[in-house]
């Protein structure tokens, strides 16, 4: 076996730390702010960033002569995010979640701006489970937790537009009212999860969190639903903590880091 030559590890992690010295916040910098940021000598962040420019994974700026990220890193962010799909990331982590509170999970995504839609689903193990019959069917974004949380963190412009227009009731305790429905959506930002009893289907109860994607864009949202005779809003509040456990991992792994977060309006 080749023996690993240390100096070129050494030198590889230093150019990463380079790279990873850029974030939204810091998106160009000069060589003396390069090296204040990761820690390296000024000679060797001019070296690497030197031999980083001439693979284009960096790039001088020419008004200023400061560094950015350069083309090669949006080719191989552009090949990493077309081998990205939401659902295959999520499923292990919803099955893992299901394993832990052993109620149904669905993941559900918007579809247009009045609909959403349930694309996947790992059901509870127990006789008396919720199961998702409608997968892939349009649903009224307003109509249960999922769709209150991606409704809540849409744009406030297109959360007008939706309750500009008449709310249809699903079931008696469907949220009809626009004025309620604005409070609810303050309430989810607030609390960062949403909770349905029976407002999509009778004697179901659901909870539902945000999954984020590498631009802390909200683009999912995850839930655990069950029987309201087992699940009292109470129990799901309880369970709040695993669901955010699960989102937050499935939108780390879309590459999401949480001082990107984007909240309604924004």
């Amino acid at each position: 076996m080749q023996a690993i030559d240390r100096s070129s590890v050494q030198s590889f992690d230093r150019a990463v730390a380079i790279l990873d010295a850029f974030t939204p916040d810091r998106p160009h910098m000069g060589v003396s702010e390069i090296a204040r940021v990761t820690g390296l000598s000024r000679s060797t962040t001019h070296r690497l960033l030197t031999s980083l420019q001439h693979h284009e994974l960096v790039q001088q700026l020419p008004t200023t002569r400061e560094y950015a990220l350069g083309p090669h890193v949006l080719r191989l962010a552009h090949a990493a995010l077309a081998r990205v799909n939401v659902q295959t990331i999520a499923r292990p982590l919803m099955e893992w979640l299901r394993n832990r509170c052993d109620e149904t999970v669905g993941l559900h995504l918007p579809q247009g701006e009045f609909a959403r839609i349930v694309v996947d689903q790992v059901e509870s193990r127990r006789p008396l489970r919720r199961t998702y019959t409608d997968i892939g069917q349009p649903i009224p974004v307003h109509q249960g937790a999922p769709g209150k949380v991606l409704l809540a963190y849409r744009p406030s412009e297109i959360q007008e537009e939706v309750l500009s227009r008449p709310l249809e009731a699903a079931t008696p305790r469907t949220i009809t009212d626009a004025g309620k429905m604005r409070e609810e959506l303050r309430h989810v930002l607030d609390q960062g999860y949403a909770v349905s009893i029976e407002e999509r289907t009778p004697d179901i109860s659901t909870v539902a969190v945000p999954v984020h994607n590498h631009t802390g864009r909200v683009i999912a949202a995850l839930s655990v639903t069950g029987p309201s005779a087992r699940l009292s809003r109470e129990s799901l509040i309880d369970l709040v903590p695993l669901a955010r456990e699960a989102a937050q991992s499935i939108s780390m792994h879309l590459g999401y880091v949480e001082e990107h977060s984007v909240r309604s309006g924004t």
